[in-house]
């Protein structure tokens, strides 16, 4: 699933394509991805002849936000990614008008919703697995939004203090709690492990045991290690990609995910190895996060 430096890198990509366009029209084929309204008409009706006049990220959504008072808001969920670029329908398939990564990759291809823009580009959805989701909503009452709603302080933003504070309630293992969105927001299962693994936490720790010094050393690996993420684009170990159709490149900078069996890049004296907590894999360092 796009974690917060998805997220956030899709933004950044795609805020000087479409701040200020206006949407002329939308395809689907996949209709049941709009979850409010519930009528895709509907959802054409509103979306119709509206601008973008922002576009910022909250965890781990997408809000465009919209003029007449309108906020769209978008979570590409496990497989999903907002592509821009230009297509055409060719035997009832989105085909990019240009060669390179929206043509030629094969998770470009899997496009279910395209929105037309004033300046003949679109704005693709491609989701393999189709459990993205599009919401429509009065902008004041986005507040409300269930996603929005139980989200905690952002992974970017939240403070030293908060997140001692909040960890001091916490009965959970870290690695679970670092992917609680009701705690902090944007850290999924990849950079989890990579934040433990930097702070040389041990994934099965409880997280209401860590003394000062662990707490300080984890928040400052959150930092560093979303930072470096969105830097790099993203991590494309599997479906994401950026807005232009390209990887992106913290892949490269993994130090634990999805390395089982391979040495250690720090203490070369153990190999990674891999449990489970809360039916989701943690990937560590025997050695060095005891």
């Amino acid at each position: 699933m796009p974690e917060l430096p998805e997220v956030e890198t899709t933004i950044r990509g795609l805020k000087p394509k479409v701040l200020n366009r206006t949407f002329v029209d939308i395809w689907a084929n996949a209709p049941n991805l709009i979850k409010r309204p519930n009528s895709f008409l509907e959802f054409k009706k509103l979306l119709r002849n509206r601008r973008i006049t922002g576009l910022k990220r909250a965890g781990k959504n997408i809000l465009f936000s919209l003029s007449g008072g309108l906020t769209m808001l978008v979570h590409q969920k496990m497989t999903g990614h907002l592509l821009y670029g230009q297509w055409q329908e060719e035997n009832g398939r989105w085909v990019a008008k240009e060669k390179g990564p929206l043509r030629d990759d094969l998770q470009n291809r899997f496009i279910h919703l395209v929105f037309f823009f004033d300046n003949g580009f679109q704005m693709a959805l491609s989701d393999l697995r189709k459990f993205a989701k599009v919401e429509i909503w009065d902008s004041h009452e986005l507040k409300n939004a269930p996603t929005l709603k139980s989200l905690g302080e952002d992974a970017l933003k939240i403070t030293r203090e908060q997140f001692e504070k909040g960890l001091t309630s916490k009965k959970g293992q870290i690695k679970a709690v670092l992917m609680d969105q009701a705690f902090i927001a944007g850290v999924g299962n990849i950079y989890s492990d990579e934040i433990l693994f930097q702070a040389r936490v041990h994934p099965k720790q409880p997280a209401n045991k860590l003394t000062k010094k662990q707490i300080a050393t984890i928040h400052k690996a959150i930092k560093e290690v979303l930072s470096l993420a969105i830097k790099k684009g993203g991590t494309s170990f599997s479906d994401y990609r950026k807005p232009n159709g390209e990887k992106g490149g913290f892949s490269d900078d993994r130090k634990v995910y999805k390395k089982i069996g391979e040495k250690c890049p720090r203490c070369r004296k153990a190999k990674i190895a891999r449990l489970r907590i809360g039916g989701r894999s943690a990937h560590f360092c025997p050695n060095c996060q005891r």
